[in-house]
Parts: C-alpha cells; structure tokens; sequence
C-alpha cells in the first residue's frame, strides 16, 4: 500500500513538472514554443531512468532536435537518442523502455531506427530514436545539434522559419517537416565540412 502510495505521488509530480513545461503536442500537430530550458532538465532526468533500466548494455543517450539546441524555438517534445552498436543489437531494448512506460508499436521506424514515444494522455510528450551509432541518421543528429550550438546566427535563422510556417501547419506535420527540411540538410552538409568528417552510412528518408 505504502508502495502505491509513493508511486502515485512521483506521478503527480511528473505530471506537475510536464505541465508546468507545456510540454506535449497531439500527433501530427505543430506548435513552436520559445526555448526552455527546462527542456534539458527534463533530458537529465530522463536519461538517469533509461541508465538505470538500460544498466549493462552498451548504449550512449543523447540529447537530440530542437529541444537540445540552446535559444531554439521547438516543438515541445523531447527527443531522445540511445546509439547502440547496431539496430539488431538495440532491438532487444525496446521490452526494457516498454516495461518503464515507453510504447512502441513499428510505425516510424523507416528501416533506420527503432521509434518509440511516450505519453501523457493524448500528447506526446518524449521521444526516443534507437539507432546505430555508426548509421547517417546518428551522425546527422549529432552534428546538426553540436553545429547548431555553436552558430546563434542559425538558431535565431531556424526558429524563424519554424515561427513563420508554425500556423500554417498547424495541423500538418509533414508538411512542416517538408519545408524546413531543406535548412536541416544544408546545415549539415555545412556542419560535416566544418568539423572535418565525411558522411558515413547508406542516406535514408523518414
């Protein structure tokens, strides 16, 4: 009983501290929200759980989109990435997140990670990219954000063509992925110049 008890409060408290953070959108819907940085915080405090449940297996969990990258404007979710040795290898994770409240059910997967999200009621609140530590799309992820942290111009860049398509898309996710897609590939290939690496891994669309 006693047990329940503080399980039922360290709930509430989760549920206190996400709403606090608005965090969370409908799938398939936009909203831009100014940068928080609460939005690491809660990275933190998600990636000691998945330490703790993932104790043993080799796997490095990163913080990755737009929540990661300081003064962006982003959609409220946080993104997760754990780089595992290959996707044969982190298959074996997915019952282990499932177990601490994580769902997974193969829609987004693309041949290229293993997608799972979490939940607080209809909203999607945290997401998690299982992928290959030597893949294009761990790689991409990686140098995106490092690049973005260090290049204000481009943040202050990206947060307004977020801003500026945000209501037109509201209700079309796709759609906002497809116009902002070109600025992510872009920086990319900027960010892969800059830090002096090469491309590595098959390329891939979601």
């Amino acid at each position: 009983m006693y047990d329940i008890i503080i399980l039922d409060v360290y709930k509430a408290k989760i549920y206190y501290r996400r709403k606090l953070m608005n965090l969370g959108l409908l799938s398939g819907t936009v909203r831009i929200d100014d940068y928080n940085p609460e939005w690491k915080e809660e990275f933190l405090r998600q990636k000691e759980l998945l330490q703790n449940s993932l104790k043993g297996y080799d796997v490095q969990i990163e913080h990755i989109g737009s929540t990661s990258i300081v003064g962006c404007k982003a959609k409220p979710i946080i993104d997760i990435a754990i780089g595992v040795p290959s996707l044969d290898y982190g298959k074996q994770l997915i019952p282990l997140l499932e177990n601490i409240g994580w769902t997974y059910d193969g829609d987004s997967d693309h041949g290229v990670r293993w997608f799972l999200k979490m939940c607080n009621g209809d909203l999607r609140t945290h997401y998690i990219h299982i992928e290959d530590r030597n893949s294009r799309i761990w790689q991409n992820h990686i140098v995106f954000r490092d690049y973005m942290n260090l290049h204000p111009e481009k943040v202050k860049e990206y947060s307004d063509i977020k801003k500026r398509i945000e209501n037109e898309y509201a209700d079309n996710r796709q759609g906002y992925a497809n116009i902002k897609n070109p600025f992510i590939e872009e920086t990319i290939k900027t960010a892969l110049k800059e830090f002096g690496l090469e491309p590595i891994g098959e390329d891939y669309r979601l």
